[in-house]
């Protein structure tokens, strides 16, 4: 109800306005909202081109895909309220989903990275893989905290740390960089099977998983003391830190978490993919930080909702759908990639200057 307070409010204050300030008010409007007034228009173009792009399937098929990116979204969103970010994730992601990879193969699968490894209960690896993204996440935030460098230098650094020793991974026991795959149907059933169905669509349980992800972000964001001072430190860290807030700790929190989430990711990229290499989880950080910044996670620290990742995430993923059935070349997509990036940056900061 609280968003709908907001609108009338807010068109209250717009009857109240003259004619000028009204003039204002919706030029700010447009430029605030730029974004998603193209995002919405791109979606109709696209329709209008192609009419399956709003079918069943299709729609099934963004949720899902949406879905699967919501772990890595939330974990990076995290970093992004601190003012920094993590250029790390993408790397997490790929190192934890070739772990789960080689622990669920079948034992009957001919090329088994670990021949004689049993299948491990699927318990047992979302434990591996969030204390493997923890850990890494540990040591960002505690590089980050303890010695005062930048986020950006920290996550660069553990992000070749990290590609270096997934590189090895793959290599072990004679696997010689082959991509893990001939997962054990068990496995695949937990992550990619389905309960049920629209209109003789199946969605994936992982869609399951990813609003059980979402829910537990949203109880830790706004009903936890550590969700109160991750903000209280994104806001104004020396404030925080004179109102008793342990800075250093909510810092080092707030990275673990991150890196728990990414894990997370990787566990369910690994089923869904099916077929895993070095590359799984490349470039997996921007579109996570193009989904936060669209959904209103800012740059400039403090300022972020559950809601707003979520919505970030799907109209993201609309959009790179709507260029696949417009037959967008996928090179040009890296290009109209970065300037969503660019753009939601731009307005981000526009809105923290008018602020100002």
């Amino acid at each position: 109800m609280k968003p709908f307070a907001n609108i009338q409010n807010q068109y209250a204050d717009l009857k109240k306005m003259n004619s000028k300030e009204k003039l204002n008010f919706w030029k700010e409007f447009l430029i605030d909202n730029s974004l998603y007034i193209l995002l919405f228009i791109a979606i109709l173009y696209t329709y209008f081109q192609n009419h399956r792009f709003l079918s069943t399937s299709s729609v099934i098929n963004m949720i899902s895909l949406s879905a699967a990116n919501l772990p890595i979204a939330c974990g990076i969103a995290g970093t992004i309220v601190l003012t920094g970010t993590d250029l790390s994730a993408g790397r997490i992601v790929g190192l934890t989903a070739c772990m789960s990879a080689a622990s669920l193969q079948a034992v009957t699968y001919a090329t088994k990275m670990f021949p004689n490894l049993p299948v491990v209960p699927i318990p047992l690896v979302i434990l591996m893989v969030i204390v493997v993204g923890g850990i890494i996440g540990f040591l960002n935030g505690f590089c980050i905290s303890r010695f005062k460098l930048h986020p950006f230098i920290v996550t660069l650094a553990t992000q070749l740390v990290v590609y270096g020793s997934l590189l090895m991974f793959v290599m072990v026991n004679g696997n010689n960089g082959q991509p893990l795959s001939g997962l054990d149907d068990s496995y695949k059933k937990f992550i990619s099977g389905s309960i049920l169905k629209i209109k003789g669509v199946p969605i994936p349980n992982y869609v399951w998983y990813g609003i059980i992800v979402v829910a537990i972000m949203w109880f830790i964001w706004n009903k936890t003391t550590f969700g109160k001072n991750m903000f209280a430190v994104g806001s104004n860290a020396e404030a925080a830190n004179v109102s008793g807030v342990n800075v250093a700790r909510t810092t080092i929190l707030v990275h673990t978490l991150a890196g728990c989430m990414y894990g997370i990711t990787g566990f369910i990229e690994a089923a869904r993919i099916g077929s895993n290499t070095a590359n799984t989880g490349l470039n997996y950080e921007l579109d996570a930080i193009a989904a936060c910044v669209i959904g209103g996670v800012s740059f400039v620290g403090g300022t972020g909702k559950i809601r707003g990742i979520v919505m970030g995430v799907i109209l993201l993923r609309i959009i790179f759908v709507a260029l696949n059935f417009l037959s967008v070349n996928a090179n040009m997509q890296y290009i109209i990639k970065g300037l969503i990036i660019l753009v939601a940056c731009a307005i981000d900061m526009r809105k923290y200057l008018v602020r100002k």
